[in-house]
Order: C-alpha cells, then sequence, then structure tokens
C-alpha cells in the first residue's frame, strides 16, 4: 500500500474496496515498469527521503534480531536498510501489489512476503516484536482518518514490543488526492489504546511518526 494516487469518482462506488485495491495495483504494476527497482516507483522522492523515514521508524528500538511486520513494505527496502546498518531482522512484509513482492522476493530470498492487506491476514495477537508501517496510509480515502484509525489498532494488537508508523502532517500537507492527518489528534487517539506514545515530527517538514510501545518493551 506504499504510494501517492489520484483519486477518482470510482472511490465511491458500493464495491469501492475493490476498486481501490485494483487502483494500487495498477499504479504500482505501472510505476514499476516505468522506473524499474526504484523508490520512484514506490513514489518515494528520493532513497534520502526513504531512509530517513527508515530511521525515525526504527528509533522505537529495533534491534538485532528482533521480528518485523512491515505493513506496505513494498520491495523491503526497509530491511535492505536495516542489513546496511549491521543487524539482522526476521522479517515479514505485507503489500497489495504482487509485481512489488516479486522483486521483494528476488531481493530478498528466505524472507516471508504476503500479497494482500493487512486485514486480510490471520495473524495472532503479538506475534511481532514490532509492527512498521511507512508511507502507506497517503491514500485519500475520504472517510476522516477510519480506515487509518483501524488499521493503527489492529498494527498495535500484533506487536509485542510496539508500533511505529508515519502519516503526511495535516499542517503542511492538505492535498485532495492524498490523505493527511492532525499530529495531535492522531496522538490521542493511539493514546487511547496505548499509554506510552511519541509524537515525532521534526526530521521532515511533511511527516510525522508516532511510536507506541507496549509497557513490557521497557522490560
Amino acid at each position: 500500500m506504499n504510494g501517492l494516487f489520484a483519486v477518482g469518482g470510482l472511490w465511491y462506488v458500493p464495491d469501492m474496496r475493490k476498486e481501490q485495491r485494483k487502483r494500487i495495483v495498477d499504479r504500482h504494476r505501472d510505476s514499476l515498469m516505468r522506473h524499474g527497482y526504484h523508490p520512484n516507483a514506490l513514489y518515494w522522492s528520493s532513497r534520502e527521503i526513504q531512509e530517513i523515514r527508515f530511521g525515525t521508524l526504527a528509533g522505537i528500538g529495533i534491534g538485532n534480531g528482533d521480528s518485523v511486520l512491515d505493513v506496505g513494505c513494498g520491495f523491503g527496502d526497509f530491511l535492505r536498510w536495516f542489513e546496511r546498518q549491521g543487524g539482522g531482522l526476521a522479517y515479514t512484509g505485507i503489500d497489495l501489489s504482487p509485481d512489488l513482492l516479486a522483486e521483494a522476493r528476488k531481493r530478498h530470498m528466505g524472507e516471508e512476503f504476503l500479497c494482500g492487506e493487512l486485514f486480510d491476514m490471520d495473524f495472532a495477537d503479538q506475534s511481532f516484536d514490532w509492527v512498521i508501517l511507512s508511507g502507506a496510509l497517503n491514500e485519500q480515502l475520504f472517510d476522516d482518518g477510519d480506515y487509518a484509525r483501524r488499521l493503527i489498532k489492529r498494527m498495535y494488537a500484533l506487536c509485542r514490543k510496539g508500533l511505529a508508523f508515519n502519516l503526511l502532517d495535516a499542517r503542511h500537507i492538505n492535498a485532495p488526492d492524498l490523505q493527511s492527518h492532525q499530529p495531535k489528534a492522531m496522538l490521542a487517539y493511539c493514546r487511547k489504546l496505548c499509554p506510552d506514545c511519541t509524537l515525532l515530527d521534526a526530521y521532515l517538514k511533511n511527516d510525522f511518526t508516532i511510536h507506541m510501545r507496549r509497557p513490557s518493551a521497557a522490560d
């Protein structure tokens, strides 16, 4: 679910879920054909910007050997970045795009990549040390953030140690084809689920990250 896409009238029809998925898959197939293995194929402006976000997510405390579920994993670039820092992960990636996942599997043989969205999966609660999401909630759904909140709740249920995710910052970006959020409002929602939440918004102008740590993560 990585990427930034324009939105048309099809989003309002009764089977919008199916249409939305098809739109995402088609756009990623087209971007992969145009850009190949490159952050631009995921609608990132540059590798540098992509990796600034990765570093901010990992700052929650992800360590060598931890298990990580990457929601909207694209090419599995978070794993690539983490390994370049000298660490290794028990990594599972999820993405809607079979084309991106085919490339991810070639580059990360032996890791688990699953096609679909998180609500398609039947993971038990607290199946992973950490759950992360980067750029996968930027799609404009015209639902006042309802899908994002439901996904955050589900991701938090799946982590043993914590959840880290980023969103577009509505204080600095308000484009009709992008889903942005008010940081303080999202932080307040997250604190209903988890008392130990941290808002990070100084690393990039248009983006913010929230860390949600389970109490046991500090033990």
